[in-house]
């Protein structure tokens, strides 16, 4: 039997009428379930940065309705641009969405455009790279329709592997120091009842040991054209992991997340986050917290796409 599995909460709502953008508050998630308004892009960039909402695609979405409220409200829109674009430095997708839209007379209509179709591609990634997917799968952060405009990359995926009727179980890591995973993954698995078991970061490789895992899957922040892989930092540790045990690593990768321009993962800027959310008790000790790990291609079985399916012997340059 097949199950379509659909988010019944989306993360991101605008409202043409009133000009405002509906964010759903991923900090208080799962306890909580609260909508912030926000009406200028100064507000909308702050929201950003400061991780009400997150995930790659997600963020260039926002971005999107950041310029349309700035444009509809006669802001400032070389400002409006500057804030959003600096709201968060790692994931491309941010800057596409700013460049896309920057030079629209109706940029409104096409930020909810933007919105549409990254739903759109992300069922034809999903579908793409369903056939990957069986079994055990350990994925980390959260990929889903929290992360994206709905559907997901990685977990779109696995939700696309499931409406085909394969038996998938997830396995998902928490993901510290934010614990995208523990928090916001597993509460879409429960949402949408896709079967799912927490893991500490820490507990990744005795369960490939195991034999549990037949497969790893993340999304990504920023492809470098030689297909180094900015994601999540923990990534890399699992992309090491499973080269080990022999289990195949995939990155799910809308093209808008592959930066042309960016020759290597040595080119990727990578956010340092507060000191405070990873540690705060004792001043004298000193915090390193990078938001992401660059991931070599080498150790990439594939990139899958809305436009197909990438590997080392099939790649985009």
């Amino acid at each position: 039997s097949t199950r379509e599995a659909t988010m019944t909460l989306t993360a991101i709502k605008y409202s043409p009428t009133t000009s405002t953008l509906s964010l759903l508050d991923q900090r208080l998630l799962p306890e909580k379930t609260q909508y912030n308004e926000y009406k200028t892009a100064q507000e909308v960039a702050s929201a950003i940065t400061s991780m009400v909402v997150r995930g790659a695609p997600a963020i260039g979405i926002t971005a999107a309705y950041g310029m349309a409220i700035a444009q509809k409200t006669g802001e400032d829109m070389a400002e409006a641009y500057r804030v959003l674009a600096a709201s968060r430095p790692t994931a491309v997708n941010l800057k596409w969405a700013l460049d896309r839209i920057k030079n629209e007379d109706n940029m409104e209509e096409v930020a909810i455009l933007i919105h549409k179709e990254d739903i759109e591609l992300n069922k034809k990634l999903g579908g793409n790279g369903a056939q990957f997917l069986k079994g055990g799968v350990l994925h980390i952060c959260n990929t889903g329709a929290l992360a994206t405009g709905g559907h997901g990359t990685a977990l779109g995926m696995i939700r696309s592997s499931l409406a085909l009727g394969n038996d998938l179980h997830v396995f998902a890591c928490e993901t510290r120091p934010y614990n995208q995973g523990s928090r916001l993954t597993t509460w879409e698995c429960s949402q949408d009842k896709i079967p799912c078991t927490l893991i500490a970061d820490s507990m990744a490789a005795a369960l490939m040991a195991s034999g549990k895992v037949s497969a790893v899957v993340a999304g990504c922040d920023r492809v470098a054209n030689n297909g180094d892989t900015a994601n999540k930092i923990g990534t890399y540790s699992l992309a090491v992991l499973a080269k080990y045990h022999g289990i195949p690593f995939y990155i799910g990768m809308p093209m808008s997340t592959l930066d042309r321009s960016c020759p290597t993962g040595a080119d990727i800027p990578i956010e340092e986050r507060p000191a405070k959310e990873l540690f705060s008790a004792l001043p004298d000790i000193g915090v390193w917290n990078p938001a992401f790990d660059v991931t070599p291609a080498e150790l990439v079985t594939a990139w899958v796409s809305e436009e197909g399916v990438w590997t080392k012997d099939h790649f985009w340059c």
